[in-house]
């Protein structure tokens, strides 16, 4: 059984970050700021996928000026993401943003990251110290490299100048699209700290080789115990992002959402087209928020037994489909047309999620 690092807990707009609290799935709008209307949009489409927390970058004074509208209308916490100018930390802080994400390696004036601290503590606003190895400060390359310590000591310094104004609000992230250095980088920090960690590997890139990378850095270290949000950084659609991060998260057992279908690989054995109803079954049962695990199996070997120990399950037969449901031979859903097939299927999917 995993153990999870014990952690401070970070108030977020009302989300809980740390401590006992759930691990917080988070992702960032790629849209222009500016265009406020178009940012609420996605934000909105976020949040219907399971996003608890969104950043926003705000990389001039037109994306500050647009953050009231935004932050009023938005149905989760807005996260300003800042970078170079500590006036529009202020300008953020103004306009009632949840949190900062302020990088060390731009933000390096210590009179500003002192009166940023001042400013934020006055209104209870929590401020991520976000480290990237691809923008440690110089200092810091020519001391340690850009390697995991290097990511470490640029946290440690910016976390020494914000305590040493008292405050201590902070959620700290340490990424790098390098999965062992950012898995070193947190593993090191986890030891001497206990403020919340944000996980992410960054430009981890897209399609499968930025879900396995993603998968492979958040998940080993929630494996164990470290970790209390995490954002999955893709070059996708930003609702790529939920969809994966929940897999990881259930993959654990840490967070339970939507549908998880297990399926086998397929093989000489099997007798239904399960590669082509799981696909069908994904796109359908899009909506679907509740948990519920569905089994496909192509055939009886492994098949009896994970449709028996899921809600629902199909096992691959000669005659078509055996239909379990918890665990109880109901029906036998004949071999027939995919699509046919496929509906009766998701029928008694809906049917069961709306009786139990």
């Amino acid at each position: 059984m995993m153990t999870k690092r014990t952690s401070r807990t970070v108030d977020v707009g009302g989300v809980k970050i740390g401590g006992d609290n759930p691990v917080v799935v988070q992702s960032m709008t790629n849209t222009d700021t500016r265009d406020a209307g178009k940012t609420l949009s996605q934000v909105k489409r976020l949040v219907e996928d399971g996003c608890e927390l969104v950043r926003i970058a705000v990389p001039d004074k037109k994306s500050a000026q647009r953050l009231p509208k935004i932050i009023s209308d938005s149905p989760v916490p807005i996260i300003a993401d800042i970078h170079y100018s500590p006036q529009l930390a202020l300008m953020s802080i103004e306009a009632g943003v949840a949190k900062l994400r302020l990088n060390p390696g731009n933000i390096t004036n210590v009179k500003d990251i002192k009166n940023i601290a001042k400013e934020a503590s006055s209104m209870s606003i929590p401020i991520r110290v976000g480290v990237n190895s691809g923008s440690l400060h110089q200092h810091i390359l020519d001391k340690y490299g850009r390697s995991a310590t290097g990511m470490v000591a640029s946290a440690e310094e910016e976390i020494g100048l914000l305590e040493g104004q008292g405050f201590e609000d902070i959620v700290v992230s340490l990424k790098s699209s390098e999965v062992n250095m950012t898995i070193e980088a947190n593993r090191t920090f986890s030891r001497k700290y206990d403020y919340p960690l944000h996980l992410g590997v960054t430009e981890a890139g897209g399609g499968r080789s930025g879900l396995i990378k993603s998968a492979i850095g958040i998940g080993t270290l929630l494996h164990e115990g470290i970790g209390d949000t995490i954002r999955v950084s893709l070059t996708e659609d930003p609702i790529e992002e939920i969809a994966t991060a929940y897999d990881i998260l259930r993959s654990l057992g840490l967070r339970k959402r939507g549908i998880d279908i297990v399926s086998c690989p397929t093989c000489g054995r099997t007798e239904i087209d399960i590669q082509k109803i799981g696909k069908s079954l994904e796109k359908r049962l899009g909506d679907v928020t509740e948990s519920i695990r569905v089994a496909l199996m192509g055939c009886s070997v492994n098949g009896i037994g994970e449709a028996g120990s899921s809600n629902l399950g199909v096992v691959g037969t000669n005659k078509g489909g055996l239909l379990y449901v918890d665990g109880n031979y109901k029906e036998t859903v004949p071999n027939m047309d995919i699509e046919k097939m496929t509906d009766q299927v998701e029928r008694a999917i809906r049917d069961y999620l709306n009786t139990r």
